[in-house]
Formats: structure tokens, sequence, C-alpha cells
């Protein structure tokens, strides 16, 4: 915590507030990309401290947020299998499918377990050769480096019973579908500084002139967050459209090159259909050829699974920036962490469940002292 007191401080968080109110000239609406610093933001109370000028709208949030209810379903439908060991993050398990979650099938016999990295798996599978080993390989490009070498693993062990089901999905095209729809009212983004770590911000700058958009990769802390929008109201204010970045303590802008190399060995780009938002192209990973032997999908065939999303769930409208989790008649009623209809509400950094812990709920314990 010695390190991350600072960026946690008030009396740095009032004066850059203070910084913003000096700035702001005119509205804007900025959208932060990442559910972690939505949380942040919706915790400590940021959004009361900022000058009315600005609007923090929040964007697709999480990958667990953008999994396609047809894939939970094809987990699910893994995961029941009797000779599968289905391995995962915790996150996942309580994401609703059509009927079930993967903590109802582990409640029913299935054998779902939580892992720490996917090379627990892969230890599994060595351990485990007469059962199948499925890790739920979900993730922006953070996640991906550890995805890919657990299958470059598996592979120079000659493992045939580790495979992977790939949801991964990748935050530019998903800024690029946001700003060319005819519907986006998004004038800047806090770009998620997790994913510029791995993969830099080179991918984004020709976004930013594309576009005319300011883009900031920003920090998951209260005063990052708060610099980070400071630099977007600069920019916006000043008729700039560059991408700047707030986290340079941890992002440069080549980002991680081991990290990007191996990613690109196992893993080559799709369209990616992402929750409540629909297909974008080029906007995930998929195993390459020389790799599809580890591709749960096709193994266990379950490729024409298709699912059905509530109809009350704005989910999409809310991680496009167009509404947000309080504009959702089901929000606190029919939807609730423990009944969710969407995932934004289940996940840990969904948009909706933030709402409901901290807005919704009225707690404020957390939030910056008087």
């Amino acid at each position: 915590m010695k390190f991350v007191h600072e960026y946690r401080d008030a009396s740095p968080a009032r004066y850059l507030a203070a910084q913003i109110r000096s700035a702001v000239t005119k509205p804007w609406m900025i959208m932060e990309i990442c559910g972690g610093q939505t949380h942040t933001i919706v915790k400590t109370g940021i959004t009361e401290i900022l000058p009315p000028e600005i609007t923090l709208v929040h964007g697709p949030g999480c990958p667990v947020c953008v999994t396609p209810l047809e894939l939970i379903d094809k987990a699910v439908a893994i995961a029941s299998m009797p000779d599968v060991i289905f391995t995962s993050f915790g996150d996942m398990l309580r994401v609703p499918g059509s009927q079930k979650d993967l903590l109802t099938v582990k409640a029913l016999g299935g054998d779902v377990r939580i892992v720490y990295s996917p090379m627990d798996a892969v230890a599994l599978a060595q351990q485990n050769p007469e059962k199948k080993i499925v890790f739920f390989a979900v993730g922006f490009e953070t996640t991906a480096p550890a995805n890919a070498l657990s299958v470059r693993h598996a592979k120079r062990l000659g493992l045939k019973n580790y495979f992977i089901l790939t949801s991964h999905v990748l935050v530019p095209p998903a800024i690029e579908a946001i700003l060319g729809s005819p519907v986006n009212r998004v004038q800047a983004f806090l770009a998620a500084g997790h994913v510029c770590t791995i993969m830099g911000y080179e991918e984004y700058i020709p976004l930013a002139r594309r576009f005319r958009t300011p883009i900031v990769v920003t920090g998951f802390e209260p005063v990052d967050i708060l610099q980070g929008v400071l630099m977007a109201v600069r920019q916006l204010e000043e008729g700039r459209y560059e991408v700047e970045n707030q986290y340079s303590r941890i992002v440069r802008r080549e980002g991680n090159t081991e990290g990007k190399k191996i990613i690109a060995e196992v893993f080559q780009t799709v369209d990616r259909p992402w929750r409540g938002i629909g297909t974008i192209p080029r906007s995930g990973y998929a195993l390459r050829k020389e790799y599809e032997e580890f591709d749960a999908e096709k193994v266990f065939h379950v490729a024409a699974v298709s699912a059905q999303e509530s109809p009350l769930c704005i989910a999409g409208s809310i991680m496009q920036g167009l509404k947000k989790p309080a504009d959702c008649t089901a929000f606190g009623k029919q939807c609730k962490p423990e009944t969710p209809l969407g995932a934004p509400m289940v996940s840990s950094e969904g948009a909706c469940a933030a709402y409901y812990h901290y807005a919704f709920a009225g707690q404020k314990a957390d939030r910056f002292p008087e």
C-alpha cells in the first residue's frame, strides 16, 4: 500500500478537481473504458467533485461483461460433460447463461474449478491424463500473453487433453465502433492502463486523429482518473486530438514487446461478438491453425450453440455510453447481484454492480473525506 496511497490521497484529488473546474468552459462527455475505472469513479464519488459540465459515461467495462451469452452457454455445456474438468477465473462462475451459470453446474456435480493462472490448468492436464481440462480464456489483451503461453507450453509438453475456450476481445476496435456509431455521444476516452501495459498505445493514435477524439491512457486509482480527466478536458478545450499517457509509471508507447510476440504466435485476429453490442470486426482473438487442436469450441462441437438475451436488459446501451444503469427499468428490481439479468450486474467490474453497491445503496465509506 506504500506506493498506492499517494494515488488515493484526497488532497491531490481535490486539487485536480479544482484544475478541471478552472479548465472547463463547456459540456464534455468522457468515457472510461475499463470497469475497474468505473468502480473507482462510483466508489470514491469522483463524479460528485467534478464540475457539472463533465459527464462520465461507462464503456464496455470488462471482458466478463461483453462475453456473449451463447459463449456462456457453450461453457456450461462443456463443463457439464462427465470427462471434463472445467477451469476458470472466479469472476466467470456466476455470469448467467440462458438457463444456468457455471456455479450451478458445479453444484449439480460438474467438475468446475477456480484457478489463478492458465498454467494451473496445464498442470491439471498433466496430473489428470484421463480427463479433458478446459480453461475459459476470457480477457482483454491484458490476459492474452499468459493464455497464449499456456497453449504453447501444452503443445511443447505434447498434452492432448488441454483446451481453451477463447473469448478475448480487443479495445481499439471497440473504441472505433463506438466512435463510428451514428448515435455516439462520447467526445474523449480514458483508455485502460492495463491493456496498454501489454499493447502500448500506438494503435490509438490513428483513431484519435481520424475521429478527432482525445484518448488518455489512464490508471485505476482516484488521482489517476482525475488527472486523466484533466488531460482530456484540456485537449477538448484546446481543440487537440492526441493520445496522451497519464499512466506513464507503467505504460510505454510500444507496450510489452515479448508479450505481443507470443500473442501473435498463438492467436489470430477475428471478428468477435460483444454481449449487448453485436459483432465488431477484427475485435477478438482466436487460435491460429497451428494451435487449433487446443480449441475447445471445435473439439467439443459446441459451435452451433445460440442464445437469446433478456429483453429487459439494456447492457448494450450502457456499455456504449448511451444510458446509465439507473436508466434500466429492471435495475435494482428484477436485476440484482443475486439475480442478475446481465453480466454488468454480476461481474466484479460491471457498471451495474458498481452503481448497485455504491450509488444505489448509498454507500459512502470509501469516498473522499470532507
